[in-house]
């Protein structure tokens, strides 16, 4: 049985939340509750959680003020939000999990699994530091990724990331110094995180990081040749965006 506790400021989502991990998560059991940041802080030390359910915006702060107070935390945590956060960004890039309200049953038991599955494996919340980390990063820009694989997790630097291929409803990168990984998610979910750190979907099938891009070749409508030696062929609609890209980034086409 895991320890868990609940910082939220709203009465409702606090009681609402205790009684659905009551009933749907049965490896959990809720020992303690905080409706404001320093509480939650002083909650945590007293009962040393495996897992704390934590707001991300509350009248007396955020989630990560929280957080910071714990730089080598030994809990996993689920974030909870009522809205498209501007900080759900960086709880993806950092494989951790969230949780929008109104809180949905399934997706409440499938994000608990995944932190047992974890514990299970001792990976423990090294997903939560890379999170703290890409948080303290200069103007809030990402550095790392974290990638959950059937492995464990792996943090990746995203200067380091070629190239990534779809393959089904997985995801394979492809990494400097010749190394590949492959996740279970699809490129659709890393199209939408890394469009603003010099990458571009050049097509279907296709994310690359144009820093990586050496020169392109015309023919058969256009290909980007990466660093690695691959050839990736340019969608007719993704040409332009492409060109005006690798400009911007004053590489050679």
């Amino acid at each position: 049985m895991y320890k868990a506790i609940i910082v939220e400021d709203e009465v409702h989502s606090r009681e609402l939340l205790k009684n659905m991990v009551a009933m749907y998560c049965k490896d959990i059991t809720v020992v303690a509750t905080a409706a404001a940041v320093q509480e939650g802080v002083d909650v945590i030390k007293n009962h040393l959680p495996d897992l704390v359910f934590l707001d991300i915006e509350m009248q007396t702060g955020t989630g990560f003020d929280l957080l910071q107070q714990f730089p080598q935390a030994a809990f996993d945590v689920i974030f909870t939000t009522a809205y498209d956060h501007y900080a759900v960004k960086a709880i993806k890039f950092s494989a951790v999990d969230y949780l929008l309200k109104p809180i949905d049953a399934d997706e409440l038991k499938e994000a608990v699994e995944k932190v047992i599955q974890k514990k299970r494996n001792n990976l423990g919340p090294a997903a939560l530091h890379s999170l703290l980390n890409n948080l303290r990063a200069p103007s809030g820009g990402m550095q790392t990724i974290t990638l959950s694989t059937s492995e464990g997790l792996e943090f990746i630097s995203l200067p380091d990331i070629v190239h990534i291929e779809a393959n089904g409803p997985y995801s394979i990168f492809y990494l400097k110094q010749g190394k590949k990984i492959m996740v279970s998610k699809n490129l659709k979910e890393y199209e939408m995180l890394l469009s603003e750190y010099h990458f571009l979907r050049i097509h279907n099938s296709h994310i690359i990081n144009i820093r990586e891009v050496k020169k392109m070749l015309k023919t058969d409508g256009g290909y980007a040749i990466m660093s690695d030696g691959s050839q990736i062929i340019i969608s007719p609609k993704k040409k332009d965006e492409f060109l005006k890209l690798m400009t911007g980034a004053n590489l050679s086409s």
